[in-house]
């Protein structure tokens, strides 16, 4: 057994079980004796062991010289996680270090059964461990009692406050006795983590460790620049040369996750999700899938990156770059863990270039800048591994003599390597053929910035751009087509480079785009039989370049457009005049009065006299005064309470006031039944 100095007999025990040798260096400063009973402000980089370290500088508060705990009660220490897979893997790695002091620990995490957590709370504990909100939940629900609370740790504290939780966390520590320790523990320490300890500890000890302040020696870390339509072709080919046992992809949003875990397990890998969107059952799966080897690919959003610990993850790769420093740091810290190497590679856009240089040097970070391996050096590390291979440098067994016999006699030697090597690559996936990218043109930032105030380089003339072909787009002006959103479809959907397009020429329904004649071919062999590239838009290619010196047709100023359709033959009666004054064929023309003229009498025009038994409206009557008074001006109109054809006045017109008939209507139609009227006891 190896000797730990300073630590309680049951921690050295479990410790020298699980094949520790020696104790990291942030594990052996939270050791320290002297820090028993002091609060304590740990910054440690990201699989430097915090988890253990906390659980050391723990054991002397909580076991206070003895060797096993007594029974279960109420908690004595606190551990808070900001993600769920993070408290429930802090939860293993205590139960083992604490396994041989008899201690009970719990899990209060957000989607899981809360009662189960009551019930075990119920049944005592001495350590828990949650999430902010679950633990505030108990804590409200009054299931968690923290009144003999000595200690409570916060692990990853930067990245609750960052997800929100300063709210909960101040809660919960206000909850706890005063007298407790309080241990931060954080891979970098900003103000904000500085205010809350000044809050919330008592004269805190800073403790941070050498290689804190320095970048981390077990990780390479490499910055490959692809074009932007190779970005996921770049991933395949880097998964395929590593060959890790477990890998990581990093991808900014659930939709891309989403995307990648499709194509990838269409190619071959065997990959799981994680990410947000999924239900706490679905991502413990996923990550026991990890851990059990039946997955060797995650690809997960940045949920992951805090705290995961899967085995032997060698490889990092960030498909879409991460937005600040630290995110980088944390993602990278999966691997490189306990001694262990790994490689965390940088998948660059040749856009993104410049981004990838602030990050990597806000992140103090020293990066090889490289290109994706291209598929000649992937089948060559293929036959590199091949060769290396234990199953080769194995002795022949006995029972296996008269069947290598047997086979050697019955096929060539060359045919039989042949077929083993076969064989071997049949279960890989084949790699991208990716385009070159001219890692001599990357400049330094601060070169590449006096670049961009110097004079813009001149357009490029006809001549220059070589030999092309004209295509035609099915949208134009009519469906908002803008170059900036064009050139990058067609860069999407066929492989291309903005130098491979040229000219380009926007018409009213569609769009003429002129593409290089080397990369023709290629681009139709990729967009497709059906011509489609995106959202039903339609590509076609034209004969030769388009006439664009023909004009559309003039519209008309106003109105409707016009159309040259034949005069149709109708009769001489059925043609109106445009000339009401005017006489054609002896056709009597026909007049219009004006608004404000007045009609001509009876006599004038010649029409039958207003007879009152044949008059049905009040329009037919004319203007004279003999009509009877429901043709006289303002019969018909809504009847109110000032109107005179109410009560009296209507009588007198020669109808009786009865039923709904006697407000307003018109005509001679029969009157409505008389509703009954409600009658009302005052």
């Amino acid at each position: 057994m190896t000797e730990y100095e300073g630590l309680a007999p049951a921690m050295a025990s479990a410790l020298a079980k699980r094949g520790y040798t020696t104790l990291t260096p942030v594990q052996k400063a939270v050791s320290d004796p002297t820090l028993n009973e002091a609060d304590i402000l740990v910054s440690a980089q990201t699989g430097s062991g915090k988890t253990v370290a906390f659980g050391l500088a723990l054991a002397p508060t909580l076991l206070e010289g003895e060797d096993r705990f007594g029974p279960a009660a109420i908690p004595l220490a606190l551990a808070i996680a900001p993600t769920r897979e993070l408290a429930l893997q802090v939860q293993r790695e205590l139960e083992w270090l604490y396994g041989e002091t008899g201690a009970v620990i719990a899990s209060c995490v957000g989607g899981m059964d809360i009662r189960t957590e009551r019930r075990a709370l119920d049944r005592g504990a001495q350590i828990v461990v949650g999430t902010p909100g679950r633990l505030r939940d108990h804590i409200d629900r009054g299931s968690l009692d923290l009144s003999d609370l000595r200690a409570v740790v916060l692990d990853e504290a930067d990245e609750m406050l960052d997800l929100g939780f300063r709210e909960d966390l101040e809660f919960i520590l206000e909850a706890a006795p005063e007298d407790r320790r309080t241990l931060m523990f954080s891979a970098t320490v900003p103000r904000a983590i500085e205010d809350l300890a000044r809050s919330y500890q008592r004269d805190a000890i800073r403790v941070s460790t050498a290689a804190e302040r320095g970048q981390h020696v077990d990780i390479e870390y490499r910055a490959l620049a692809v074009t932007p339509s190779d970005r996921e072709n770049a991933i395949i080919n880097v998964l395929r040369y590593y060959e890790a046992q477990t890998a990581i992809v990093f991808c900014s949003t659930r939709a891309a996750v989403n995307h990648l875990t499709a194509r990838f397990n269409n190619r071959g890998f065997s990959v799981v999700a994680l990410s947000g969107e999924l239900s706490q059952n679905e991502r413990t799966h996923a990550l026991q899938a990890m851990r059990d080897g039946r997955a060797r690919v995650c690809i997960a959003t940045d949920v992951a990156a805090r705290g995961i610990d899967l085995p032997n993850l060698e490889l990092v790769v960030h498909a879409d770059l991460p937005t600040n420093p630290e995110t980088l740091l944390h993602r990278s810290g999966r691997t490189g863990r306990a001694g262990r190497k790994g490689v965390s590679a940088l998948i660059v856009p040749l856009p993104a270039m410049r981004k990838a240089e602030r990050l990597l040097a806000g992140a103090r970070i020293k990066a090889e800048w490289a290109t994706p391996p291209s598929a000649d050096a992937i089948l060559r590390r293929d036959d590199e591994r091949l060769l290396a291979d234990p199953v080769l440098s194995e002795p022949i067994a006995e029972d296996e003599n008269a069947f290598v016999d047997t086979l050697l006699s019955a096929v060539e030697p060359r045919k039989i390597a042949a077929a083993f090597a076969r064989l071997y690559r049949a279960g890989r996936s084949a790699p991208e053929d990716l385009r070159e990218v001219n890692l001599d043109q990357r400049r330094a930032p601060r070169d590449r910035a006096h670049a961009d105030r110097a004079e813009p380089t001149p357009r490029r003339s006809r001549e220059e751009f070589g030999p092309a072909r004209w295509f035609s787009i099915s949208v134009g002006r009519k469906q908002n087509a803008e170059p900036r959103w064009l050139i990058p479809m067609l860069c999407r959907n066929g492989d291309l480079t903005k130098n491979e397009i040229g000219a380009i020429k926007m018409q009213q329904e569609e769009t003429y785009v002129e593409l290089s004649a080397d990369v023709a071919d290629a681009f139709l062999a990729k967009v497709g039989p059906k011509r489609l590239l995106e959202k039903g838009i339609r590509i076609t290619e034209l004969d030769g370049a388009p006439d664009l010196t023909a004009k559309p047709r003039a519209k008309p100023a106003f109105g409707k457009p016009t159309y040259d359709k034949p005069a149709l033959d109708k009769p001489e009666r059925f043609r109106r005049e445009r000339d009401h004054g005017e006489e054609r064929d002896g056709a009597k023309p026909k007049r219009k009065f004006d608004k404000f003229e007045k009609r001509p009498a009876a006599a004038e025009t010649g029409d039958r006299p207003f007879r009152k038994d044949t008059a049905k409206t009040p329009h037919t009557a004319g203007n004279s005064d003999e009509a009877p008074a429901w043709n006289k001006p303002g019969f018909g109109k809504k009847a109110s309470k000032g109107n005179d054809f109410q009560g009296k006045g209507f009588k007198d017109a020669g109808f009786k006031g009865k039923g709904p008939r006697a407000k307003g209507a018109q005509g001679d139609a029969p009157l409505a039944k008389k509703k009954k009227a409600k009658k009302y006891n005052g």
